[in-house]
């Protein structure tokens, strides 16, 4: 099947989107940013406000980008449409809602480690979802993986474990990152179309979606214009995450291939890490080290 994507048309953008490594090391820059702003966007723009704003904003550009094939795209996507519109609630609406909330309760480096179990929990999905049979190495890359997200949920105490008393946040978080890995695993039964038009649907899908979480928001806490800060947070998360991250992972696939592209995720905590104690001047303990290097370790294990 192949794919379209729109193609800078100067010498210079054109050798940057001929640059697969650039590209897709951008885009986990931008994915681990993600945390950061998450926090920054605490007092300053509520969350389900946040989570409707950026894809009521990246809807249009993505549509623009995805404009020479989403009218050959549009029956196959209006078929599908269902199976689009649980996707963007599911993959869209609900991760980034509970996303934008957990940050609220817990901080920018939690945030960036705890979602890097993400690959794991698809891995453990698609062996009881699907009778996928991952080999010894995997299996144990993904017990690493889950070890690293309870040394966080824990904050290193065994006691805490025991007592199954965790910080809120980390537990939305991790229900957000279920619900993204049921997304990632639903993704097998996508149509034929290209990425970009069924980027487009999806994140019509998940503004259409978001709408009702934005109501029953402004409904308990009154209609909360974003401030200035806010607003900057909400062209990051529109413009930088869900649409130009997304063209820049799209055409790495092209490039390289979805296997070596996802090798590029495992990024996004590293970088996640740094920026959150370099931006937002966050403490790195000793647990977060241990939990950095298991989730890492686990990561690549599991991806073999």
């Amino acid at each position: 099947m192949s794919e379209h994507t729109a193609v800078p048309s100067s010498p210079t953008r054109r050798r940057l989107w001929d640059r697969p490594i650039l590209l897709l090391a951008a885009t986990s820059l931008i994915w681990a940013g993600n945390s950061v702003v998450g926090k920054l966007a605490v007092g300053e723009i509520p969350p389900m406000m946040l989570t409707f704003l950026r894809w009521g904003i990246a809807f249009a550009p993505i549509c623009f980008a995805a404009r020479h094939v989403i009218v050959k795209d549009f029956k196959v996507l209006r078929q599908h449409w269902l199976y689009i519109l649980l996707l963007g609630a599911l993959g869209y609406t609900a991760f980034n809602s509970l996303f934008y909330l957990s940050a609220h309760y817990t901080g920018a480096l939690n945030m960036s480690l705890i979602q890097a179990c993400i690959p794991a929990l698809v891995l453990i999905g698609a062996a009881f979802g699907f009778g996928a049979r991952p080999t010894a190495t995997q299996s144990f890359g993904a017990m690493l993986t889950m070890a690293g997200v309870a040394v966080i949920a824990s904050q290193g105490q065994l006691a805490r474990l025991a007592a199954l008393s965790f910080n809120v946040g980390d537990v939305m978080l991790l229900a957000a990152c279920v619900l993204y890995s049921y997304y990632a695993l639903a993704l097998r039964y996508r149509p034929a179309v290209s990425s970009i038009s069924f980027l487009a649907g999806v994140a019509l899908a998940a503004f259409v979606t978001s709408i009702p979480a934005f109501l029953w928001e402004a409904s308990r806490t009154g209609f909360i214009l974003p401030s200035l800060k806010g607003w900057a947070v909400v062209l990051y998360a529109s413009l930088g995450v869900a649409f130009l991250s997304q063209l820049f992972f799209i055409r790495g696939v092209q490039l390289i291939g979805p296997s070596r592209a996802g090798v590029f995720v495992n990024l996004v905590p590293v970088f996640g890490a740094f920026m959150a104690v370099a931006l937002l001047g966050e403490p790195l303990s000793a647990y977060h080290l241990v939990a950095l290097a298991l989730v890492i370790g686990g990561i690549v294990l599991a991806q073999r």
